[in-house]
This record gives structure tokens, sequence and C-alpha cells, in this order.
């Protein structure tokens, strides 16, 4: 195994590793990733429909449609007329819902600041800090399988 592909299969499964933890730390009422990632779309990019939400998650719209009336029972979302097309709602992140993922972030933080703090030395947190620059920019790659 060349170098690269131990430290590929190494990150991963840390990356895994430390994604469950993450995900256990943050409290959230919601344990569907989909619902959550749903309640982040709807965070960052602002409202919008049901069909739009279930193109950007990769869902198809009955599936989608279902994950909002979930959040929507929950009171995390909440759907309204489209100011602009009165045939159409709109599906809004509701102050709940804002809370609960800023709660969930917070969580998470805090956690992963305490591990850090914990179990690195200062020299350590540097060298934490430098690989992570490198694992940003292995992010940010166009990286593609060879094509035949």
């Amino acid at each position: 195994m060349s170098p690269a592909e131990q430290a590929a299969e190494e990150f991963r499964s840390v990356a895994s590793a430390i994604m469950r933890r993450l995900r256990a730390e943050s409290g959230s009422p919601l344990h569907s990733r989909p619902l959550i990632s749903v309640l982040r779309r709807l965070d960052t990019d602002g409202s919008m429909t049901t069909a739009d939400l279930a193109r950007a998650e990769f869902m198809t719209p009955q599936s989608m449609g279902a994950s909002v009336a979930e959040l929507e029972e929950q009171g995390l979302v909440t759907r309204t007329d489209d100011p602009g097309d009165g045939r159409r709602k709109l599906v809004s992140l509701t102050r709940v819902g804002s809370r609960v993922l800023a709660e969930g972030r917070a969580r998470r933080q805090s956690w992963l600041t305490r591990a850090i703090e914990t179990h690195l030395d200062a020299g350590e947190q540097r060298k934490l800090l430098v690989a992570l620059e490198l694992l940003r920019r292995i992010s940010e790659s166009d990286a593609r399988e060879p094509g035949p």
C-alpha cells in the first residue's frame, strides 16, 4: 500500500469516527441525518419550496415532503405562501429550528475544543492546524479517477 493509499484509508476511518462522535455530542432531538440536513440547508440558503429542497438534497419530492411534514410537526419549519406565486409554498426555518441548529453546533464545538485542549499539547495543536490546512486543500481539489 502506497503512503497516499495508507493516508486515505486512515483519514477516512478517523473522519468517520469524528463525525459519529460529533453527531452524538450534538444532543439534537433529530436523529435523522436527512432532517438535520434539511434544517441546515434552510439555514444556509433561506426559504425554498419543497421541490427546490428535494433537488438541493438529492431526495425525491415525496421523501422531502415527508421530511418537511415531520419538521413542521416539531415546530422547526413553517410553510407559507410564496409572495411571487400564490400556488407555491415556501418552507422556512422557525426560531425554534434556528435555536436547535445553533445549540447543536455549540455543543459540537465545545466538545471538540475540549478534546483538542485536553489531548493535545500546544505543539500538537499547531501541527493539527497545519494538517487541517492540508486537508482543506484536499477537500477543495478536483482530483478524479483517471479515465480509460
